[in-house]
């Protein structure tokens, strides 16, 4: 074990308590969504000129913070220029992590990076290791920006014909950088408000872009560091290639799966040509990573859809990336269990390696958190707001999951309901970090005794 590391170990076993690395985490984003709202409740943030109130500007800028995409209004009708500058802001923030904005700073004035810094900094990342973390964060800075460079200017030269080089270079930075956060916040209101991407539901240009700064961005900033280090998949760790593989399984699943039950949908797929039809499907799976655009409508997909996508939705993107959710290793971890468990073998192995016990355990106590909350919050949403159960579970879900799509109840939620889908975009986003990095580096309860063992009937 390097110095390094050993020094990280020392700090985190005898750092004041006040000094907490998750705390600082979970209040920066609390101060970071008070400021939003703050600058969303101004009237000049709204394109009206009239004051939002508290409220939904705490809910906006709550989802944008969160890269959640959950929004009472439709952004361009709803926001100015400027309301449109803070949302954009308050996603490359959330997106990318509050301590990366900071650190840019940072590296812009040269002033030297202490080490509580660089705790928050591997926290932030999910990395439970300080060295090297300078290095990494640099890299996420360079790469994001370059990668968000790339997908404006895809968009940019898309829309620069039809629309005029001011509002193509306005859509082509806001939809890139959206995208690549895996925010789902959109500003094609002017062509038809709510309709999200729904109106290139035949343009492969705009949806494949989107969907490849989805996926990018919702990789992880670790797994994009060992692609472009070691480039072949043989040479990746174990958990590279776990990420890998299980995003790729997941994005084909789903896009078989919503085209066999959309298919003949004449609400979402069914009207489509062939072409059309694989090509919203395919994106369909790619923004249920967490990411929010909507080529379908959402509510009108049937109760199969629904519950697929739902499924989707929790298991969201990878540790340390942009997106949210339950993260793809997770699940493969509970999914490598069961496979084990069910031939009647102890130990969970992949790739010709064993996963700890305790990190099994660590899965499956998120796993079960999460899907208790996504059910408890589609019960109280739908017992305190005029919306269907399965409507409700979706809203939950795709609040706690930060993904942003709607069945069409966010506007119609009540006030106690967009209180509890503030706390879960949160939660969601702060919370599951913190939570996973208290596994990753907290130290593990002692067991002073054990009582003697009992056998039950199971199953």
């Amino acid at each position: 074990m390097s110095v390094r590391a050993k020094l990280y170990q020392f700090w985190m076993k005898r750092r004041p308590k006040s000094l907490s690395t998750t705390k600082i985490i979970a209040a920066a984003f609390a101060l970071i969504i008070l400021l939003g709202t703050l600058l969303l409740n101004l009237p000049g943030a709204s394109r009206n000129g009239v004051s939002v109130g508290f409220l939904p500007a705490l809910f906006t800028a709550t989802s944008a913070t969160c890269v959640t995409g959950l929004s009472l209004f439709d952004t361009w009708s709803q926001w100015s220029g400027f309301g449109q500058i803070v949302l954009l802001c308050l996603i490359q923030i959330g997106g990318l992590g509050f301590m990366s904005a900071a650190t840019l700073i940072v590296f812009i004035l040269r002033r030297r990076i202490g080490l509580k810094q660089r705790l928050v900094m591997a926290q932030a990342l999910s990395v439970g290791d300080i060295n090297g973390i300078v290095r990494l964060q640099k890299m996420v800075l360079k790469g994001s920006f370059l990668i968000e460079g790339i997908g404006a200017l895809i968009l940019f030269l898309r829309f620069l014909p039809e629309y005029g080089w001011v509002q193509a270079l306005k859509w082509g930075v806001f939809h890139s950088v959206s995208a690549f956060c895996n925010a789902g916040f959109d500003i094609f209101g002017r062509l038809e408000p709510g309709s999200s991407v729904m109106c290139f539901q035949s343009d492969p240009i705009v949806l494949m872009t989107l969907m490849a700064l989805i996926v990018v961005g919702g990789l992880g900033f670790l797994v994009w560091e060992e692609i472009l280090e070691k480039k072949r998949f043989r040479d990746f760790s174990v958990y590279t290639r776990l990420v890998l593989v299980t995003t790729a399984s997941l994005i084909l699943s789903a896009w078989v799966v919503i085209c066999v039950l959309e298919w003949n949908n004449p609400a979402t797929l069914g009207a489509m040509s062939l072409p059309d039809k694989l090509l919203n499907g395919l994106f369909q799976s790619v923004t249920l990573r967490t990411a929010g655009f909507a080529s379908v409508d959402q509510g009108l997909l049937t109760d199969g859809g629904k519950a697929v996508s739902l499924i989707y939705m929790l298991i969201g993107g990878s540790s340390g990336s942009t997106a949210g959710g339950l993260k793809t290793v997770t699940f493969m971890v509970l999914v490598l269990f069961l496979a084990s468990r069910a031939r009647g073998r102890s130990r969970v192995c992949v790739f010709e390696r064993t996963i700890p016990q305790g990190q099994v355990l660590d899965a499956m106590t998120i796993a079960f958190m999460m899907v208790s909350l996504a059910m408890l919050g589609g019960i109280f949403i739908s017992a305190t707001s005029p919306i269907a159960f399965t409507d409700a579970l979706f809203e939950a879900v795709s609040a706690l999951g930060t993904v942003g799509l709607t069945a069409g109840a966010t506007g119609s939620l009540s006030i106690a309901s967009q209180i509890l889908i503030i706390i879960y975009m949160y939660f969601g986003r702060v919370g599951v970090l913190t939570i996973s990095m208290g596994f990753l580096v907290g130290d593990k309860a002692e067991e002073r005794f054990r009582y003697a063992e009992t056998n039950l009937l199971i199953g």
